[in-house]
C-alpha cells in the first residue's frame, strides 16, 4: 500500500498550525513560585499538557493525564508499544524578543514563539503523524505512546513522576533534536561553586543567568562608585566595549552607583560556543579595575579559568571520545552580593567520566577554600549503535523523504530519548537549519515542520505496521 504522507500532511496543515498557535500561547515555563497541589510545577505547564491532551481527545485518541505532570496519548490497543516522548514546558521567553513570545508571529514562511522548535512544534508534528495512521485506519501490529512531560527544561520532574506511575515502553524516539537521528547524547552534570561570602568593595552586587541550559544574553553589576571615579569608570568600560566589538554594553549612574551591564548573545548550552557569555566578558572588565582580595578570588577566576574556555581545560575536565565528541563547559548561572558567590556550571561530557570523577577533577584545580557540588540530577552518556534496527528504521524514513545521505550523530544536549532503555532523539531541525532553541526569536520553519510531520507519520508506520 502506497501512502502519500506528505500530501496528507497538507490536508491537515491548517489544522496543525492552528493547534501549534494555541499551544504556543501558553507561558509553560516552570513556575513553581506559584504552584497549587494541583499545578505542582506551576499552572502554566499543566495548561499546556491539558490543552494538548485535549486536541487528542477533540480527535478520538485515549488519553491519560498523569497528576498534571504528564499526560500519554495512545494509539492501537496492543501492548507491544513504541514511545514517542516530548515536552510541553519551555525555557522563560529571556531578553532580546522583537515580538511577544507567546503571541505566535508568522513571517517569511517561520513560525515564531517560544516553543516553536523546542518542543511544542516537533511534538505536535509527531502528534499529527500519529492522527494520519488513525485517520486512514491503517493496520498495525504495536501501539504508539506519546507521553508528554512538563519539566524537560529543569529537573525532569513530569517525566520521573510518570516513570513511577506508569509503564514506559522500552523501544522509541524523542522529536526534539535534529534528523538524520541522534544515536548518542553526552552526559549532563551542573556544579554549582561555592566561593567564600565576600567582602564587599568595588563590586556591590554581580548577578547573570536564567536557566543552567541557557547561556546567558545579558549580566549586570553595581559598581560602589566611592571607591572609582564616574568618569575614570566610563573611560575604562568605553575603551573595554572598543575592544570586544562582539559585546554591547551600557552604564548608568544613580547616585554613588554605576549600573554596568553587558549584552552577549544566548545560546544553548549543549553548544555555548555559539553564543557570546555575558558573564564572562562582564568579569573580564572587572578584573582591569582596582578590585580587593576578596573580589578578585570570584572574578579572576571567572575571567581567567572560565572566560571562552568552552572545554574545560582550567578545570582539567578537557575530554573527548572518537564516537561522541568533545565535553563542553558552559557557566551559566552568577550570584555575587553581601551575602554569597557563586556559579553554576553547566557540563555536557562523553563516555570516559561520571559525576565522580568529575567532582574530582574540578576540586583539584579550584583555588583554596572554594568548593564544587553537583547540583541536581547528572544524566549518564545514552548510546545506541547507529546500525541498531530502529535507528535504521527511522533514518530510511528520513532518507525516503529527503535524499540525504547525512549519518546519526552525537549531540551535547539532552532529550527524553536517553530515557528509553532502546531509544534516540529524531528531528525535527534539518541537517544545516540554525539552532534557534533557547534563544530570543524562536521559530520553527512551517514547510520543515510540515516535511517533519510526513517524516514522522513515515516513520512510526514502518515501526508499528
Amino acid at each position: 500500500m502506497s501512502i502519500d504522507w506528505e500530501k496528507e500532511v497538507a490536508h491537515r496543515s491548517d489544522e496543525l498550525i492552528n493547534d501549534l498557535s494555541e499551544l504556543v500561547s501558553i507561558d509553560s515555563s516552570r513556575d513553581t513560585e506559584h504552584k497549587t497541589s494541583d499545578f505542582p510545577l506551576g499552572p502554566g505547564p499543566a495548561k499546556a499538557l491539558q490543552t494538548f491532551l485535549h486536541f487528542a481527545d477533540r480527535d478520538g485518541f485515549k488519553t491519560k493525564n498523569v497528576d498534571n505532570l504528564a499526560g500519554r496519548i495512545e494509539l492501537g490497543d496492543s501492548d507491544d508499544a513504541i514511545a514517542i516522548l516530548s515536552h510541553v514546558d519551555v525555557v522563560p521567553e529571556g531578553p532580546g524578543w522583537e515580538t511577544n513570545p507567546f503571541e505566535p508571529v508568522i513571517k517569511d514562511g517561520n513560525f515564531y514563539a517560544r516553543g516553536a522548535s523546542d518542543d511544542k512544534g516537533p511534538g505536535l508534528a509527531a502528534y499529527y503523524a500519529m492522527k494520519i495512521i488513525k485517520e486512514l485506519a491503517l493496520p498495525t501490529s504495536k501501539s504508539v505512546q506519546l507521553i508528554l512531560g512538563t519539566d524537560e527544561e529543569s529537573e525532569w520532574v513530569g517525566i520521573n513522576h510518570y516513570m513511577e506511575k506508569e509503564t514506559m515502553p522500552e523501544t522509541g524516539f524523542s522529536p526534539d533534536a535534529e534528523f538524520p537521528a541522534i544515536n548518542g547524547e553526552k552526559g549532563i552534570v551542573s556544579f554549582r561553586v561555592n566561593f567564600p561570602t565576600p567582602t564587599i568593595g568595588l563590586v556591590k552586587k554581580f548577578e547573570s543567568g536564567i536557566r543552567p541550559n541557557m547561556v546567558p544574553q545579558n549580566a549586570d553589576c553595581q559598581i560602589n562608585l566611592a571607591n572609582i571615579s564616574a568618569d575614570d569608570l566610563k573611560a575604562k568600560f568605553n575603551d573595554f566595549l572598543a575592544a570586544n566589538k562582539e559585546i554591547k554594553g551600557s552604564l548608568e549612574i544613580n547616585d554613588d552607583v554605576a549600573e554596568v551591564r553587558i549584552i552577549g548573545k544566548g545560546a544553548h548550552a549543549m553548544e555555548p560556543f555559539n553564543g557570546i557569555n555575558a558573564a564572562t566578558y562582564l568579569a573580564s572588565f572587572l578584573v582591569t579595575l582596582d578590585l580587593n582580595d576578596s573580589e578578585k578570588l570570584y572574578f579572576s577566576f571567572i575571567a581567567n579559568d572560565l572566560h571562552l574556555d568552552f572545554a574545560g581545560k582550567h578545570l582539567g575536565i578537557a575530554n573527548t571520545d572518537a564516537v561522541m565528541g568533545d565535553l563542553t563547559l558552559s557557566p551559566n548561572i552568577y550570584e555575587y552580593d553581601e551575602n554569597k558567590a557563586n556559579i553554576l556550571l553547566n557540563i555536557r561530557y562523553p563516555k570516559g567520566d561520571t559525576g565522580d570523577t568529575l567532582t574530582e577533577k574540578i576540586n583539584n584545580h579550584l583555588p583554596e577554600n572554594v568548593t564544587a557540588v553537583i547540583e541536581g540530577h547528572n544524566q549518564l552518556p545514552h548510546f545506541v549503535d547507529a546500525d541498531d534496527p530502529l535507528v535504521q528504521a527511522l533514518v530510511g524514513a528520513y532518507r525516503d523523504h529527503t535524499g540525504d545521505d547525512t549519518e546519526p550523530f552525537t549531540v551535547g544536549g539532552g532529550t527524553y530519548g536517553r530515557i528509553l532503555k532502546h531509544g534516540i532523539a529524531y528531528g525535527a531541525m534539518f541537517p544545516g537549519d540554525e539552532n534557534v532553541m533557547h534563544q530570543p526569536n524562536e521559530y520553527i520553519n512551517i514547510d520543515k515542520l510540515l516535511k517533519s510531520t510526513a517524516i514522522y507519520a513515515d516513520a512510526i508506520y514502518r515501526l508499528i505496521k
